[in-house]
Protein backbone atom coordinates (compact mmCIF):
# COMPACT_ATOMS: atom_id res chain seq x y z
CA UNK A 1 0.00 0.00 0.00
CA UNK A 2 1.32 3.74 -0.50
CA UNK A 3 3.32 4.98 2.39
CA UNK A 4 2.04 6.96 5.48
CA UNK A 5 3.21 10.21 4.27
CA UNK A 6 1.01 10.25 1.27
CA UNK A 7 -0.49 13.41 0.67
CA UNK A 8 -3.58 13.33 -2.07
CA UNK A 9 -3.57 16.55 -4.00
CA UNK A 10 -6.42 17.26 -7.10
CA UNK A 11 -5.17 19.03 -9.98
CA UNK A 12 -6.10 22.24 -10.56
CA UNK A 13 -9.31 22.63 -13.07
CA UNK A 14 -11.92 24.73 -11.81
CA UNK A 15 -15.11 23.00 -12.41
CA UNK A 16 -13.86 20.40 -14.38
CA UNK A 17 -14.94 16.76 -13.73
CA UNK A 18 -11.53 15.46 -12.46
CA UNK A 19 -10.75 13.07 -14.58
CA UNK A 20 -7.29 12.06 -13.15
CA UNK A 21 -5.87 12.58 -10.16
CA UNK A 22 -2.58 13.10 -8.87
CA UNK A 23 -0.95 12.62 -5.55
CA UNK A 24 2.99 12.49 -3.96
CA UNK A 25 4.44 9.62 -1.81
CA UNK A 26 7.47 9.56 -0.23
CA UNK A 27 7.96 12.72 1.59
CA UNK A 28 7.46 14.13 -2.75
CA UNK A 29 9.45 11.53 -4.11
CA UNK A 30 7.54 10.41 -6.38
CA UNK A 31 4.49 11.55 -7.98
CA UNK A 32 1.13 9.00 -9.19
CA UNK A 33 -0.86 10.64 -11.61
CA UNK A 34 -4.14 8.59 -11.67
CA UNK A 35 -6.32 8.19 -15.01
CA UNK A 36 -9.67 8.43 -13.20
CA UNK A 37 -12.49 7.34 -15.48
CA UNK A 38 -12.80 3.95 -14.48
CA UNK A 39 -16.43 3.68 -15.51
CA UNK A 40 -15.41 4.30 -18.81
CA UNK A 41 -12.14 2.29 -19.21
CA UNK A 42 -10.76 5.65 -19.01
CA UNK A 43 -11.02 6.50 -22.36
CA UNK A 44 -9.48 9.45 -23.03
CA UNK A 45 -11.57 12.25 -23.19
CA UNK A 46 -10.37 15.89 -23.98
CA UNK A 47 -10.77 16.87 -20.15
CA UNK A 48 -8.42 13.70 -19.43
CA UNK A 49 -5.57 14.61 -21.44
CA UNK A 50 -5.61 18.36 -20.37
CA UNK A 51 -5.30 17.21 -16.88
CA UNK A 52 -2.87 14.59 -17.93
CA UNK A 53 -0.52 16.86 -19.26
CA UNK A 54 -1.06 19.28 -16.51
CA UNK A 55 -0.60 16.78 -14.33
CA UNK A 56 2.31 15.63 -15.70
CA UNK A 57 4.11 19.32 -15.55
CA UNK A 58 3.15 19.73 -12.23
CA UNK A 59 5.53 16.96 -11.58
CA UNK A 60 8.08 18.33 -13.75
CA UNK A 61 7.78 21.66 -12.37
CA UNK A 62 8.26 20.20 -8.56
CA UNK A 63 11.70 19.90 -7.85
CA UNK A 64 11.07 17.02 -5.15
CA UNK A 65 9.63 14.40 -7.58
CA UNK A 66 12.28 12.00 -8.64
CA UNK A 67 10.03 9.28 -10.40
CA UNK A 68 6.55 9.65 -12.08
CA UNK A 69 4.07 6.69 -11.84
CA UNK A 70 1.19 6.87 -14.30
CA UNK A 71 -1.39 4.64 -13.42
CA UNK A 72 -5.29 4.39 -13.94
CA UNK A 73 -7.95 3.21 -11.96
CA UNK A 74 -10.45 0.30 -12.59
CA UNK A 75 -10.15 -2.92 -14.48
CA UNK A 76 -8.74 -1.60 -17.26
CA UNK A 77 -5.57 0.83 -18.02
CA UNK A 78 -7.14 2.88 -21.13
CA UNK A 79 -9.91 1.84 -23.64
CA UNK A 80 -8.12 4.42 -25.93
CA UNK A 81 -9.94 7.55 -27.47
CA UNK A 82 -13.33 8.14 -26.69
CA UNK A 83 -15.41 8.14 -29.38
CA UNK A 84 -18.75 8.17 -27.91
CA UNK A 85 -19.53 8.69 -23.85
CA UNK A 86 -22.13 11.35 -23.16
CA UNK A 87 -19.12 13.44 -21.64
CA UNK A 88 -16.71 13.09 -24.58
CA UNK A 89 -19.57 14.81 -27.28
CA UNK A 90 -20.74 16.89 -24.54
CA UNK A 91 -16.97 18.18 -24.50
CA UNK A 92 -17.07 18.87 -28.49
CA UNK A 93 -20.31 20.81 -28.84
CA UNK A 94 -20.92 24.07 -28.35
CA UNK A 95 -22.58 25.06 -24.74
CA UNK A 96 -21.96 25.25 -21.37
CA UNK A 97 -20.18 21.69 -21.28
CA UNK A 98 -17.93 22.45 -24.37
CA UNK A 99 -14.23 22.09 -23.05
CA UNK A 100 -12.39 25.70 -24.25
CA UNK A 101 -9.63 23.47 -26.62
CA UNK A 102 -12.84 23.16 -29.01
CA UNK A 103 -12.76 26.23 -29.35
CA UNK A 104 -9.19 27.12 -30.41
CA UNK A 105 -5.92 25.28 -31.46
CA UNK A 106 -7.83 24.55 -35.09
CA UNK A 107 -10.99 23.76 -33.96
CA UNK A 108 -13.02 26.38 -35.98
CA UNK A 109 -11.14 25.88 -38.72
CA UNK A 110 -13.96 24.73 -41.47
CA UNK A 111 -12.03 22.57 -43.29
CA UNK A 112 -11.99 19.23 -42.00
CA UNK A 113 -8.93 17.81 -42.89
CA UNK A 114 -6.93 21.27 -41.42
CA UNK A 115 -9.32 21.09 -38.39
CA UNK A 116 -8.31 17.55 -37.88
CA UNK A 117 -4.58 17.96 -38.35
CA UNK A 118 -3.98 20.67 -35.91
CA UNK A 119 -6.35 19.16 -33.59
CA UNK A 120 -4.39 15.61 -33.03
CA UNK A 121 -1.14 17.46 -33.83
CA UNK A 122 -2.15 19.13 -30.26
CA UNK A 123 -3.96 16.76 -28.27
CA UNK A 124 -2.74 13.52 -29.50
CA UNK A 125 0.43 13.93 -30.99
CA UNK A 126 2.48 16.96 -29.75
CA UNK A 127 1.63 16.52 -26.07
CA UNK A 128 2.34 12.69 -26.09
CA UNK A 129 5.81 13.76 -27.44
CA UNK A 130 6.33 16.04 -24.47
CA UNK A 131 5.59 13.67 -21.99
CA UNK A 132 8.02 11.43 -23.70
CA UNK A 133 10.86 14.07 -23.20
CA UNK A 134 9.44 14.38 -19.45
CA UNK A 135 12.26 15.90 -17.09
CA UNK A 136 11.68 12.84 -14.74
CA UNK A 137 11.83 9.34 -15.06
CA UNK A 138 8.11 8.06 -15.25
CA UNK A 139 6.76 4.20 -15.17
CA UNK A 140 3.51 3.13 -16.47
CA UNK A 141 1.48 0.54 -14.37
CA UNK A 142 -0.87 -0.98 -16.21
CA UNK A 143 -3.76 -3.43 -16.08
CA UNK A 144 -6.58 -4.75 -17.93
CA UNK A 145 -6.44 -3.57 -21.50
CA UNK A 146 -4.63 -1.29 -23.01
CA UNK A 147 -5.84 -0.16 -26.45
CA UNK A 148 -4.78 1.83 -28.92
CA UNK A 149 -4.14 5.52 -27.79
CA UNK A 150 -3.91 4.13 -23.95
CA UNK A 151 -0.42 2.70 -26.00
CA UNK A 152 0.30 6.16 -26.89
CA UNK A 153 0.10 7.47 -22.97
CA UNK A 154 2.27 3.99 -21.67
CA UNK A 155 5.04 4.08 -24.50
CA UNK A 156 5.33 7.72 -23.81
CA UNK A 157 6.66 6.26 -20.49
CA UNK A 158 10.15 5.76 -19.52
CA UNK A 159 10.10 2.08 -18.43
CA UNK A 160 6.19 -0.20 -18.24
CA UNK A 161 5.46 -2.50 -15.34
CA UNK A 162 2.39 -4.68 -16.14
CA UNK A 163 -0.14 -6.83 -14.22
CA UNK A 164 -0.46 -10.28 -14.87
CA UNK A 165 -3.90 -9.48 -16.68
CA UNK A 166 -2.71 -6.96 -18.77
CA UNK A 167 -3.14 -7.18 -22.81
CA UNK A 168 -2.05 -4.49 -24.83
CA UNK A 169 -3.33 -3.86 -28.75
CA UNK A 170 -4.30 -1.22 -31.54
CA UNK A 171 -7.25 -1.86 -33.41
CA UNK A 172 -7.76 1.42 -35.10
CA UNK A 173 -6.94 -0.06 -38.57
CA UNK A 174 -9.28 -3.03 -38.25
CA UNK A 175 -12.12 -0.72 -36.60
CA UNK A 176 -11.68 2.32 -38.16
CA UNK A 177 -9.79 2.01 -41.57
CA UNK A 178 -6.98 4.11 -40.17
CA UNK A 179 -3.20 3.01 -40.04
CA UNK A 180 -2.58 3.20 -36.39
CA UNK A 181 -2.52 5.64 -33.34
CA UNK A 182 -1.18 9.44 -33.43
CA UNK A 183 1.96 8.40 -31.58
CA UNK A 184 3.22 5.49 -34.19
CA UNK A 185 5.85 4.06 -31.99
CA UNK A 186 4.43 0.47 -33.05
CA UNK A 187 7.75 -0.82 -34.90
CA UNK A 188 9.92 0.81 -32.55
CA UNK A 189 7.75 -1.36 -29.39
CA UNK A 190 6.19 -4.49 -31.10
CA UNK A 191 9.40 -4.98 -33.89
CA UNK A 192 8.11 -4.13 -37.91
CA UNK A 193 6.36 -7.39 -38.65
CA UNK A 194 4.82 -7.99 -35.37
CA UNK A 195 3.42 -4.46 -35.78
CA UNK A 196 2.16 -5.06 -38.66
CA UNK A 197 0.50 -8.26 -38.04
CA UNK A 198 -0.94 -6.66 -34.63
CA UNK A 199 -2.21 -3.61 -36.68
CA UNK A 200 -3.68 -5.82 -39.59
CA UNK A 201 -5.60 -7.85 -37.23
CA UNK A 202 -6.26 -5.61 -34.82
CA UNK A 203 -4.83 -8.74 -32.15
CA UNK A 204 -3.81 -8.25 -28.47
CA UNK A 205 -0.20 -9.30 -26.97
CA UNK A 206 -0.28 -10.67 -23.17
CA UNK A 207 1.93 -9.04 -20.65
CA UNK A 208 4.43 -12.21 -20.97
CA UNK A 209 4.67 -11.62 -25.03
CA UNK A 210 5.31 -8.03 -24.06
CA UNK A 211 8.18 -8.46 -21.66
CA UNK A 212 9.88 -10.95 -24.50
CA UNK A 213 9.58 -8.22 -26.78
CA UNK A 214 11.27 -5.71 -24.23
CA UNK A 215 8.56 -3.22 -24.10
CA UNK A 216 7.69 -4.51 -20.42
CA UNK A 217 10.02 -4.19 -17.88
CA UNK A 218 7.96 -5.99 -14.68
CA UNK A 219 5.40 -8.36 -14.68
CA UNK A 220 3.13 -8.46 -11.15
CA UNK A 221 0.36 -10.47 -10.15
CA UNK A 222 -3.00 -7.94 -10.37
CA UNK A 223 -3.47 -7.67 -6.45
CA UNK A 224 0.38 -6.79 -6.02
CA UNK A 225 0.42 -4.66 -9.09
CA UNK A 226 0.21 -1.26 -7.01
CA UNK A 227 2.57 -1.97 -4.04
CA UNK A 228 5.73 -3.50 -6.61
CA UNK A 229 5.34 -0.81 -9.09
CA UNK A 230 5.66 1.98 -5.86
CA UNK A 231 8.58 -0.65 -4.78
CA UNK A 232 10.51 -0.28 -8.22
CA UNK A 233 10.08 3.34 -8.68
CA UNK A 234 11.50 3.76 -5.21
CA UNK A 235 14.83 1.76 -6.56
CA UNK A 236 14.63 4.03 -9.55
CA UNK A 237 14.26 7.06 -6.84
CA UNK A 238 17.73 6.12 -5.22
CA UNK A 239 19.56 7.14 -8.48
CA UNK A 240 21.14 10.89 -8.63
CA UNK A 241 18.29 12.99 -10.47
CA UNK A 242 20.56 14.40 -12.71
CA UNK A 243 22.47 10.63 -13.83
CA UNK A 244 19.06 9.55 -14.23
CA UNK A 245 18.17 12.34 -16.45
CA UNK A 246 21.32 11.47 -18.65
CA UNK A 247 20.37 8.25 -18.63
CA UNK A 248 17.13 9.12 -19.96
CA UNK A 249 18.90 11.86 -22.34
CA UNK A 250 21.20 9.33 -23.98
CA UNK A 251 19.19 6.50 -24.48
CA UNK A 252 16.33 8.88 -25.95
CA UNK A 253 18.94 10.54 -28.29
CA UNK A 254 19.90 6.80 -29.15
CA UNK A 255 16.99 6.33 -30.65
CA UNK A 256 16.52 9.63 -32.45
CA UNK A 257 19.63 8.47 -34.17
CA UNK A 258 17.91 5.87 -35.66
CA UNK A 259 15.02 7.69 -36.55
CA UNK A 260 12.94 7.61 -33.64
CA UNK A 261 11.48 11.23 -33.78
CA UNK A 262 11.59 11.77 -37.37
CA UNK A 263 9.39 8.12 -38.20
CA UNK A 264 6.99 9.73 -35.67
CA UNK A 265 6.87 12.97 -37.50
CA UNK A 266 6.42 10.81 -41.02
CA UNK A 267 3.62 8.63 -39.62
CA UNK A 268 1.71 11.25 -37.99
CA UNK A 269 1.31 12.83 -41.32
CA UNK A 270 0.23 9.78 -43.20
CA UNK A 271 -2.33 9.15 -39.90
CA UNK A 272 -3.66 12.02 -41.28
CA UNK A 273 -3.74 11.29 -44.53
CA UNK A 274 -5.86 8.26 -43.37
CA UNK A 275 -8.76 10.69 -42.24
CA UNK A 276 -8.36 12.76 -45.09
CA UNK A 277 -9.19 10.15 -47.30
CA UNK A 278 -12.17 8.98 -45.33
CA UNK A 279 -13.42 12.67 -45.05
CA UNK A 280 -13.52 12.84 -49.23
CA UNK A 281 -14.72 9.00 -49.16
CA UNK A 282 -17.48 8.97 -46.90
CA UNK A 283 -20.75 11.01 -47.61
CA UNK A 284 -21.03 12.69 -43.97
CA UNK A 285 -17.43 13.74 -44.17
CA UNK A 286 -16.72 11.18 -41.32
CA UNK A 287 -12.82 11.51 -41.10
CA UNK A 288 -12.33 7.77 -40.34
CA UNK A 289 -13.92 4.49 -41.96
CA UNK A 290 -17.28 3.61 -41.61
CA UNK A 291 -19.63 0.31 -41.52
CA UNK A 292 -19.71 -1.54 -44.38
CA UNK A 293 -16.45 -0.88 -45.37
CA UNK A 294 -15.00 -1.59 -41.19
CA UNK A 295 -16.69 -3.45 -39.14
CA UNK A 296 -18.61 -1.77 -36.53
CA UNK A 297 -16.79 -1.38 -33.12
CA UNK A 298 -19.23 -1.00 -31.17
CA UNK A 299 -20.16 -4.21 -31.23
CA UNK A 300 -16.86 -6.31 -31.85
CA UNK A 301 -15.89 -6.59 -28.70
CA UNK A 302 -12.46 -7.30 -26.91
CA UNK A 303 -9.45 -7.78 -29.18
CA UNK A 304 -8.33 -11.35 -29.91
CA UNK A 305 -5.32 -12.75 -28.35
CA UNK A 306 -2.47 -12.84 -30.85
CA UNK A 307 -1.22 -16.78 -31.54
CA UNK A 308 1.60 -17.56 -33.34
CA UNK A 309 -0.46 -20.87 -33.77
CA UNK A 310 -3.65 -19.52 -35.04
CA UNK A 311 -4.36 -17.89 -38.40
Amino acid sequence: MASPDLTSVEPDGGDAPQQVVYETLDEGRIARIWLNRPEAQNAQSRTLLVQLDEAFGRAEADDAVRVVILAARGKNFSAGHDLGSEEALLERKPGPAQHPTFRSHGATVPAIAERTYLQEWHYFFENTRRWRDLRKITIAQVQGNAISAGLMLIWACDLIVAADDAKFSDVVGVRMGMPGVEYYAHPWEFGPRKAKELLLTGDSIDADEACRLGMVSKIFPREELEDKTLEFARRIAERPTMAALLIKDSVNAASDAMGFTEALRHAFHIHELGHAHWAAYNENRYPVGLPPNVPDWRTLGAPKPARRDEP
